[in-house]
């Protein structure tokens, strides 16, 4: 389990998944001082964003303590209320060179969800699958309702919503396409640290589903599951959540179920470097398909963490199987959060201040050949197994333009000796090919199917 991640800075320009307000052009809020929609009247998710929008610029912080009072006593007219946060306002782009929900910052609240394609689909169903869920993310990315709605998420903006989708290994057998399927698809290795439940790993098609509030995040998860009709079916489902935005007082690193400050090195998409570390190139060649330029693939594995064991540890017993200071993720050699590690530094007694099984020394980009991943993942919780152990950990999800220079020598290393390892355990795994984003009125993944 590498360093997961730190919430990246979305880069501009096409492709981006950088917060915009949906009324900032002015496209979408009513002008100050028109007319509310009618009391009980049916209007789209970001016609009401763009109300509450227009009516919390007038209002200011007093609004919002007045929208909050109103939506507590049940009055009718919340609609008009200012909004409490503009985190419903935060949209990420459908269309683009890469999709969205790789570099969008992390969001409180994820889905990972994986199809089968049912007896008897093929390229024909699976084309006219992917034209229905590209039409369906790219309307709740904006805000928008969908024809028969269940309407759980009406009262919602956007609220950063990605939807993210994949192909898995099987998928290109399953519809005739194995010569378009990716060398950098070929199964991933097996590992030591490995308990995999094969029933939910992998799988023909994955889908990620991302937002800051659950209940958008649950209504594109519905959407979509409904979409797939007769086509594909749920292999599996996995639910996750992260610290939700200003909870705390200055933007941090989010913590892990250990306590940890988890992310503290992910790559920047500030660093030269990022681009081919984590995409296809735009040109590819050679054994990369035309199909994946400007795609990523993504590792995804259900992390068992052994709360029990480990919170049985001394503070500093679990600082020094990271490497880190718990408290504020400092490298135990000194310094701040960011400051590199002293590697080679001793202490008092001789020994290695940074053990040299520690988490954070074997998954230093240095000590792996310069293999990098950007690490993206979701915390889970499931309840408690028979034993009264719980069901929690990580949903690790990372990024890379190849897997054999991104995850794979970094898990190997970790396989030999990691110092965390007695306290994971790796129960599900998947690998799968993500295309870039769609062009305007094209949908995910057209390239291959039509190509």
């Amino acid at each position: 389990m590498a360093d997961p991640a730190k919430t990246p800075t979305a880069p501009t320009g096409a492709g981006s998944s950088t917060p915009v307000s949906p009324s900032s052009d002015g496209t979408d809020a009513p002008a100050l001082g028109t007319d509310a929609p009618a009391p009980g009247s049916r209007i789209s998710r970001r016609q009401l964003l763009g109300t509450a929008g227009a009516t919390g610029l007038a209002l200011g912080a007093a609004g919002g303590a007045t929208g909050y009072a109103a939506a507590r006593s049940g009055s009718a007219d919340t609609a008009d209320a200012a909004p409490l946060t503009s985190l419903g306002a935060d949209t990420a782009m459908f269309h683009g060179k890469h999709q969205a929900g790789i570099t969008t910052p992390m969001q409180a609240s994820g889905h990972l969800i994986a199809f089968d394609l049912a007896p008897g689909a093929g390229r024909k169903e699976a084309t006219a699958l992917l034209r229905r869920w590209s039409a369906v993310a790219e309307r709740l990315m904006a805000g928008e309702s969908l024809s028969g709605d269940t309407e759980v998420a009406r009262d919602a903006g956007p609220s950063l919503l990605t939807v993210t989708f994949g192909f898995g290994h099987s998928f290109f057998g399953r519809t005739g396409l194995e010569k378009q399927r990716p060398v950098a698809l070929d199964p991933l290795p097996d590992f030591s640290s490995d308990h995999l439940d094969k029933a939910r790993s992998n799988g023909d098609l994955w889908v990620q589903i991302g937002a800051n509030d659950s209940l958008v995040a649950f209504h594109a998860l519905r959407a979509l599951q409904k979409e797939a009709g007769s086509a594909a079916r749920v292999r599996w489902q996995m639910n996750g959540f992260n610290r939700s935005h200003g909870a705390t007082a200055r933007p941090m690193t989010t913590r892990n179920l250990m306590g940890q400050v988890d992310g503290t090195r992910n790559p920047k998409p500030s660093d030269p470097d990022f681009q081919q570390r984590i995409f296809v190139p735009e040109k590819p060649g050679g054994e990369v398909p035309v199909w994946m330029a400007g795609g990523s693939y993504a590792v995804v594995r259900r992390i068992r963490m052994l709360l029990d064991d480990w919170e049985k540890l001394s503070v500093k017993g679990q600082e020094g199987i990271i490497g880190r200071h718990k408290s504020d993720g400092a490298p135990l050699t000194g310094g701040s959060e960011t400051t590199e590690p002293d590697l080679d530094k001793l202490g008092a007694d001789g020994t290695l201040v940074v053990p040299i099984n520690a988490h954070a020394r074997i998954t230093r980009p240095d000590q792996n050949g310069g293999a990098a991943m950007l690490r993206r993942p979701f915390s889970f919780h499931d309840g408690f197994d028979a034993d009264g152990v719980p069901e929690a950990g990580l949903l690790f999800v990372c990024w890379q333009a190849d897997p054999a220079r991104g995850f794979v020598p970094v898990q190997r290393k970790l396989d030999r000796g990691d110092a965390l390892s007695p306290f994971i355990r790796h129960e599900a795994s998947g690998l799968f090919a993500v295309p870039g984003g769609a062009e305007k009125g094209g949908y995910v993944g057209q390239r291959l199917l039509e190509g």
